[in-house]
């Protein structure tokens, strides 16, 4: 039986084999520097005992193609295909975490990923120099790579999934809020660069990362309010009254922005990589923030101290959980109570 042009062929090998009959597919054609012949250029889809069963191999490759080279491919070249498609749906914060998983399993970079067993991973979780809560991300890493390698035939056995459970560790590291002497003290140094970060981010409650990129489209400055958030369904694009102690500040910075050309509210119009202000850049001014002033704290403390004021202030709990982006269990007050504009101007006002 003759098979159609560009089908593929299948032929006896010489010889005294367990498998014979091979199964070979055509990719395309190239010309010989030398002789100026053109000449096929194959891909060897298998060795069979029989000819019935290389050519069901060969019609079932031509119906459902798939990737011959999933033999060879490496943990490293697994991670990029699958971070091409997982990447696109998340937020760059959470993207830094799956890299620097990745990053921490270099032992792993260039095995194959079908020679990768249990102890293999197992033994770069606990040999990595790294937190719990990263050991933990590489475990989930390798979760997700084994599920997108056993869709995708690289492997037969997901060896993630016989990995022992990482034992969880109770959250080290404390959220301590800004006192008021604190607070003042940033007031008074408020013209030291980004200073005016921090005390928006005390009186408005996003975390540092969502300050980072803030655009001036996500600013109204008529009616104080400004949009934005990550990380989850409670928190992304929600609603901020911007409270009147920090609206010069807001304003200031939407006007510094418009100058520079930048979409972005936070700016260093000295940055050396561009002026916009990323989290990771930001971190490195808070730092001297503190170097500066004296204090010792984390980025994240100005979220804390938010709702640690509003709290104090005596503010309704469900539009403080609105304003920070925390969800609200009561679901008569999730589905059913409205809050308007005025309503979360009026309680982000009892902060004073």
């Amino acid at each position: 039986m003759k098979l159609p042009n560009g089908f593929g062929s299948v032929y006896k090998l010489s010889g005294n084999r367990r498998n014979p009959w091979i199964a070979r597919k055509t990719t395309g054609w190239e010309i010989d520097e030398v002789t100026g012949n053109t000449k096929q250029r194959y891909i060897t889809i298998g060795y069979y005992p029989t000819k019935q069963a290389a050519l069901a191999a060969l019609v079932n490759y031509n119906e459902n193609p798939y990737d011959i080279k999933t033999d060879s491919i490496t943990f490293a070249e697994v991670y990029e295909r699958w971070s091409s498609i997982h990447f696109p749906s998340i937020v760059p914060s959470a993207r830094r975490t799956w890299v620097s998983a990745f990053n921490h399993s270099k032992p792993l970079h260039k095995m194959r990923m079908r020679d990768i067993r249990a102890n293999h991973l197992e033994g770069c979780i606990q040999n990595a120099n790294v937190g719990n809560s990263t050991k933990q991300r590489m475990k989930s890493l390798y979760n997700l790579m084994y599920r997108y390698c056993l869709k995708c035939d690289i492997v037969d056995k997901d060896y993630a999934a016989l990995c022992d459970r990482l034992k969880s560790e109770s959250p080290k590291i404390i959220r301590i809020p800004y006192s008021n002497d604190e607070i003042q003290l940033l007031w008074d140094h408020v013209d030291f660069p980004f200073v005016d970060m921090v005390l928006i981010g005390i009186y408005s409650g996003w975390r540092p990362q969502e300050l980072a990129i803030l655009q001036i489209s996500d600013i109204d400055l008529i009616n104080w309010t400004c949009y934005g958030g990550l990380k989850t369904d409670a928190g992304r694009n929600r609603c901020v009254p911007i409270h009147p102690r920090i609206r010069d500040l807001v304003a200031n910075n939407y006007k510094l922005a418009q100058s520079l050309g930048s979409k972005y509210l936070f700016n260093d119009p000295n940055g050396q990589q561009g002026t916009h202000l990323t989290y990771d850049k930001y971190r490195g001014r808070f730092d001297k923030i503190n170097k500066k002033l004296g204090l010792s704290h984390r980025p994240h403390d100005t979220r804390h101290t938010f709702i640690t004021l509003a709290k104090e202030s005596g503010m309704n709990d469900y539009i403080l959980k609105l304003i920070v982006g925390h969800a609200i269990e009561d679901i008569t007050e999730r589905v059913y109570t409205h809050r308007t504009m005025e309503q979360l101007q009026q309680e982000i006002q009892k902060i004073k």
